[in-house]
């Protein structure tokens, strides 16, 4: 669901078909990551939409244990509550394209389309296609951060919180002192470290023709 918000590819499967019949063609990036699997060796996948380092990580592999009798939406924010409340921020060291930051941080967001989470817009001015990731910094926030921002987070306006910084970078190195989980498009696949590297046009997509 999170992905076919990005391109507004519609929900509805009778209009789904159409689409992927009769839609136009959009050439789209995705990322490649290298990361360490459970067992300790080394583990490459691709992501099309969000991958995150971090507590976001966290909160899906405690949604995707859940039952989604409430919907996605609510499953996703009852298991970001949850787990929030009992994260402990880290000290990260993210190497980007020609900038580094080392900070004790909440998560690390790569994303290469703008929808995540059941409906959070992470990464709001995401373009799936120019070349770069959009990375969210979430710095050291603390609790009343979390209570007065969360709604935000489905708004795409929480980026203006002083403890939240956007960049832009075709590559993304994470590392922390422990084992941190990722998650790429929701499954939560191993740990730090991570490397995220853009491969342009490498995938194309059926999106509806107007768009």
């Amino acid at each position: 669901m999170d992905f076919v918000r990005t391109y507004k590819i519609p929900t509805q499967f009778d209009d789904a078909v159409r689409t992927a019949l009769e839609g136009a063609t959009r050439t789209i990036d995705v990322g490649r990551v290298s990361y360490r699997e459970w067992s300790g060796a080394e583990g490459e996948r691709y992501v099309a939409n969000v991958g995150s380092v971090g507590m976001s990580a966290a909160v899906a592999q405690r949604a995707n244990a859940m039952s989604k009798g409430l919907g996605g939406k609510a499953t996703f924010f009852y298991a970001l509550a949850r787990v929030f409340f009992e994260w402990e921020n880290t000290v990260l060291s993210v190497q980007l394209d020609d900038e580094r930051r080392e900070a004790r941080m909440h998560d690390v967001i790569v994303a290469n389309g703008q929808w995540h989470g059941g409906a959070m817009w992470l990464a709001p001015e995401a373009q799936p296609d120019d070349g770069l990731f959009d990375v969210v910094l979430i710095g050291d926030v603390t609790k009343r951060d979390f209570v007065t921002t969360a709604p935000k987070i489905y708004k795409g306006t929480y980026l203006s919180h002083p403890k939240v910084e956007l960049l832009r970078s075709r590559t993304v190195a994470v590392e922390a002192s422990e084992r941190l989980p990722i998650e790429l498009d929701g499954e939560q696949v191993g740990t730090t470290p991570a490397s995220f590297e853009i491969v342009p046009a490498a995938l194309r997509v059926r999106v509806p023709a107007q768009t």
